[in-house]
């Protein structure tokens, strides 16, 4: 399968059972790739993130980055266009990280992207976006079944420029670098270098299996307490 096969594949998974196999538990060698330490490195979300459009479910993608922040007309030249390129040059379908390096009476009302922009990330090849602050046109962006990850909504904005493209960035308590992938759902979302693209589907796909087993015994079970402990303890 080709990357682009295995990002549409990997959005038929949750992404809370992404992290399981990415991380979570190290001590599961065969469905574990035991990537980075659970708990003391920032390779998922946390609670700050908001999924905007629940029903349009998974999205997965190659990480573009950018930093936004107050204009500075000694040293901006970057523009919106250096960010539609990248995401055009990526080859692949684009999850784009926005990071809002704004103060923060300004970030809590800084309605990043409307209809336009998001409908030129769109076109440039991008499926979602994530950002550490709010955006705005919510309804207006929703037929476009393009996904949101952020902080929340606001109506407006001032004022403000690229600072940075394709640099490492930390959104909602999520280290991420230019072109690792970013798998997101209405959990978080979590990070991955892509040259493991292949071993997390094989691992996840083998997962659930297992669970959708397990949990089939447990429900077949229901009343007997001593047989359900078993099950969960792996006995039966």
């Amino acid at each position: 399968m080709t990357d682009i096969e295995i990002i549409k594949k990997l959005e038929q998974y949750d992404t809370p059972s992404i992290t399981n196999v990415v991380a979570t538990y190290p001590k599961n060698k065969e469905l574990c790739l035991g990537l980075y330490d659970p708990w003391t490195v920032n390779w998922y979300t946390d609670e700050t993130l908001k999924c905007m459009y629940p029903v349009l479910g998974k999205r997965a993608g190659i990480a573009v980055t950018c930093i936004v922040g107050l204009p500075n007309p000694d040293s901006d030249r970057l523009q919106w266009a250096d960010v539609f390129r990248a995401i055009n040059n990526a080859g692949l379908p684009v999850i784009l990280a926005i990071k809002q390096e704004l103060p923060k009476e300004i970030k809590r009302k800084n309605g990043l992207s409307g209809g336009n922009l998001t409908t030129a990330f769109k076109a440039a090849g991008a499926v979602g976006a994530i950002s550490d602050g709010p955006s705005r046109d919510i309804d207006e962006i929703r037929p476009k079944e393009f996904q949101y990850m952020l902080t929340g909504v606001c109506a407006g904005h001032g004022d403000f420029s690229i600072k940075a493209v394709n640099v490492p960035v930390n959104i909602c308590g999520m280290d991420i670098a230019p072109g690792e992938v970013i798998h997101m759902d209405e959990n978080g979302a979590v990070k991955f270098p892509r040259e493991v693209l292949p071993k997390v589907l094989e691992y996840v796909t083998i997962l659930l299996a297992k669970e959708a087993e397990m949990q089939k015994k447990v429900e077949a079970a229901t009343g007997d307490v001593e047989k359900i402990i078993r099950i969960m303890q792996g006995f039966e």
